[in-house]
């Protein structure tokens, strides 16, 4: 009996993440667009930027720039949260991050799962930002039960999937054609639904409470509401969308621009407003529309210690201090001006923001060639080691997200100014329950990695010095 091999996690990831854009692609052509343009923007920038191409080839980047995504989509109860765990688990995906969007506005608290090890994010990194609706955050008690009451009803998973789901937890894996099964079937839970679970007067009044809570309640399954490529220059894709015939947000989100990328930089471009269609009472369907889907583009930059991200959360709220944005972008230019003026505390030169202990790096051995400290070794002197030139360093890419700026593209796409404000609430214990298990702590992800570097360039470096 020939036992059927499994299929590895990072190749089912892959052809989920080929088969996401593939359709999302098709469900909304200003996305083909705005990917030809990131694909020309990153040619250019590669080909200015010799140095920056030396780079990503030295840490094995490079292959995946073309190819990287993110998605994020909204979810409503516990059950679906844990079993989305379960979901991204057989791609190899993991939950990384607690985030709060409370802070900013919105009611949901969300992670990102995503792979985890350094070979499988070379592989494919896809990452799905996913959150899940706070509905204890709602005023009106009567909408919260009418919501609770809707979401109870749905599932958002086919039987196939749940049986494949329970299939690889029991075998420890899929085989190729319930891999491709899978995909397929998964792929199903993130699909455009035009017709709405609700009538037209919850869809208002769930709308009128916050845009997002009837996006999520509103429909059969949570549809992924965008999808993100990678680019180089951001500056260059915002510029270069108008002549593409699509209209960016007013500013690029996160940090300013910068010679040494920090965490993340996002913009996108302006939500659709689609057809949808509710059911009345008297059994016929009517015409609405409801606006939610949109597209995104990112660069991403290097993961921050927790000294690093102090410093950021610190400039940052300084420029919202002096000048707070409005979704519809209308002090963009002043905005823009005090975040300048704000980051300037922030070193712009790799080797100083790693001698302040600002940001993650990996380290590697230079070429042979170099005279061999060996005091250095003996003392495990990585500052002298990289002094000398027997050392190099390279940033780590961040992987994740930051809230400040998700929520920025939720309000300028959404254009909530109106809905219930809410009261900062983190609860990560409550979030972690409903995950069905505890969240990566990203720094101490991070510093694992960088900790490794070290160790395997010291081992290599001892092997050296014996020899």
């Amino acid at each position: 009996m020939t036992i059927e091999p499994f299929v590895c996690a990072d190749d089912i990831r892959s052809a989920f993440s080929a088969a996401m854009s593939e359709m999302y692609r098709k469900e909304v052509p200003a996305y083909g667009e705005l990917l030809s343009l990131v694909a020309d923007v990153n040619s250019a920038t590669l080909d200015n930027e010799p140095s920056l191409r030396n780079r990503l080839e030295r840490s094995d980047s490079l292959d995946r720039i073309s190819e990287e995504r993110h998605g994020a989509i909204r979810l409503g109860t516990a059950d679906e949260l844990s079993m989305m765990r379960r979901v991204f688990a057989v791609m190899g995906m993991y939950p990384v991050g607690y985030y709060d969007l409370s802070t900013a506005g919105v009611p949901v608290h969300s992670t990102a799962f995503r792979p985890i090890a350094d070979a499988s994010l070379k592989r494919n990194p896809f990452r799905v930002f996913t959150s899940l609706l706070r509905l204890d955050l709602l005023a009106d008690e009567a909408l919260r039960e009418e919501a609770r009451s809707t979401l109870a009803v749905r599932d958002i998973f086919t039987p196939a999937a749940r049986r494949l789901v329970e299939t690889a937890e029991r075998d420890g894996g899929l085989g190729e054609a319930d891999a491709a099964l899978f995909v397929a079937e998964v792929l199903e839970t993130f699909r455009w639904h035009d017709r709405a679970l609700v009538d037209v007067e919850l869809y208002h009044r769930l709308h009128d409470a916050h845009r997002l809570v009837a996006d999520v309640v509103s429909f059969n399954g949570p549809h992924i509401n965008h999808l993100t490529p990678r680019t180089l220059d951001i500056d260059a894709v915002q510029a270069g969308m108008p002549g593409r015939g699509i209209a960016p947000k007013a500013f690029v989100e996160g940090p300013p621009t910068r010679k040494c990328p920090i965490l993340l930089r996002q913009t996108s471009f302006k939500a659709l407003e689609e057809s949808i269609s509710f059911r009345g009472s008297d059994g016929l369907w009517t015409s609405g529309s409801h606006t939610a889907r949109f597209g995104e583009v990112e660069q991403r930059g290097i993961a921050l210690t927790p000294k690093g991200r102090a410093l950021y959360d610190h400039v940052l709220e300084k420029a919202r201090k002096s000048v707070r944005p409005t979704p519809d972008g209308a002090n963009a230019g002043a905005y823009l001006e005090a975040l300048a003026e704000s980051f300037s505390e922030f070193p712009d030169d790799w080797n100083a923001i790693r001698a302040q202990k600002l940001g993650y790096f990996s380290y590697s051995l230079a070429k042979p060639g170099k005279d061999m400290p060996r005091e250095a070794v003996a003392a495990r002197d990585i500052e002298a080691l990289v002094t000398t030139g027997v050392l190099e360093f390279d940033p780590i890419v961040y992987e994740d997200f930051l809230p400040v700026s998700a929520a920025g593209i939720f309000r300028s796409n959404l254009g909530d100014d109106d809905a219930q404000r809410f009261v900062e609430s983190p609860n990560l214990k409550l979030f972690e329950e409903q995950l069905g298990t505890t969240v990566i702590d990203g720094f101490e992800h991070y510093a694992r990695i960088e900790q490794a570097s070290i160790e395997a360039c010291l081992s290599a470096l001892a092997l050296q010095v014996t020899a």
